[in-house]
């Protein structure tokens, strides 16, 4: 309790750097992961993405198998039977004609002692989902060239770079979770893949932001490394990630719960989960991955190799060393000093010891 206090007070230090590396170690075994299940396994994709027919009845006493040897000897009896909420039957099968579907429509409606109206039918192309998939590959394509774009003007390439390669992270996770527990891939699990991407780069954004802003404080007075000025920026910013990320996975949360279990909204769960995983998985980017290799990036400049080399010999160590609030007001508040380390005069540009003119005489005062 005492160190979750000190956290919201903003008290307690975290020395982000030493964590970096096994963060990294357990992102790439994660990516691997996901990438391989996505090769092995692939995605189970909904029926939006491969065509078919899909049928809907409402039947709270039905096991799945009681519904499949209902379907015997109909081409829906091989397809796949699952249960959807807490009271419905959902079979989706790939199914050849007008009576085919109507057979096995009345099937169900017999079996669920209800009317060939009360069950739903729906019946999709392969087309419709590869146009899904175009678009929103193309979607992708132009949200990654926007935002390096964006972040290479307002800040700077390196941490452009560093942004893309945390929001492609969270989308292979996420996609690797999917690959990996076979859920079902539809519409609404793209939607909110898309949704993952902008919320993983705001909380990135964050961060290089107050990164840029202590560095241009810092930098001038010798005194720091650039990973302990990203250092201090990420304890400045990370309660304001944890209450951002808390205030966010709450209402996806209760839209999980409610929505699919009780009210049996399928569409909201395939939603929340995607985006529950992705809103864990951003959070965690934004403050492992983008940070630590704009930090590595950043380290390699020679402006900042010979001012870690010199705070090292100055300071005797490799520590990462937290920063106060004092020496960030004393780095704000005084002038910046020039390319030879003087100070520059406050004596305005046509000043006569600047022009060269020797000054005038004082007049004196009439007593």
């Amino acid at each position: 309790m005492n160190a979750l206090r000190k956290l919201y007070r903003g008290e307690q230090f975290y020395d982000f750097p030493k964590l970096w590396k096994r963060a990294l170690v357990l992102s790439s075994l994660a990516v691997v992961v996901s990438l391989g299940a996505l090769v092995f396994d692939g995605l189970n994709r909904g029926i939006e993405f491969v065509g078919g027919t899909s049928w809907e009845v409402s039947a709270p006493d039905l096991s799945v198998a009681e519904v499949r040897s209902a379907l015997g000897g109909t081409d829906a009896a091989a397809g796949k039977i699952q249960s959807v909420g807490v009271d419905a039957i959902r079979v989706r099968a790939d199914v050849d004609g007008q009576d085919a579907v109507l057979a096995v429509t009345e099937r169900l409606a017999d079996l669920a002692e209800v009317d060939t109206t009360e069950v739903s039918v729906t019946t999709v192309g392969p087309s419709w989902g590869g146009q899904i998939t175009s678009k929103a590959r193309n979607a992708l394509i132009w949200f990654f060239a926007l935002v390096a774009v964006y972040i290479a003007v307002r800040l700077e390439w390196k941490m452009a770079v560093g942004a893309l390669v945390a929001v492609a992270h969270d989308i292979v996770i996420s996609v690797g979770v999917y690959a990996v527990f076979q859920f079902e891939v539809t519409p609404a699990t793209v939607i909110a893949f898309l949704t993952i991407m902008g919320y993983s780069l705001y909380d990135t954004i964050v961060v290089f932001d107050k990164v840029h802003e202590i560095s241009g404080r810092l930098t001038t007075t010798g005194r720091y490394t650039y990973t302990e000025m990203m250092n201090q920026a990420l304890n400045q910013v990370l309660m304001r990630s944890i209450n951002t990320s808390i205030t966010s996975i709450l209402p996806v949360l209760s839209m999980l719960v409610v929505g699919s279990l009780f009210l049996g909204a399928l569409t909201l769960q395939e939603f929340s989960i995607a985006l529950l995983i992705g809103l864990i998985v951003g959070s965690y980017s934004s403050l492992f991955v983008a940070a630590s290799l704009v930090g590595m990036m950043k380290e390699r400049e020679p402006q900042y190799r010979a001012l870690a080399e010199k705070v090292r010999q100055r300071s005797g160590t490799v520590e990462t060393r937290p920063i106060s609030d004092d020496d960030v007001t004393a780095a704000a508040s005084s002038p910046r000093r020039s390319a030879t380390g003087r100070q520059p005069s406050n004596r305005p540009v046509n000043s006569p010891l600047r022009s060269g003119q020797p000054p005038k005489p004082r007049k004196k005062k009439k007593r």
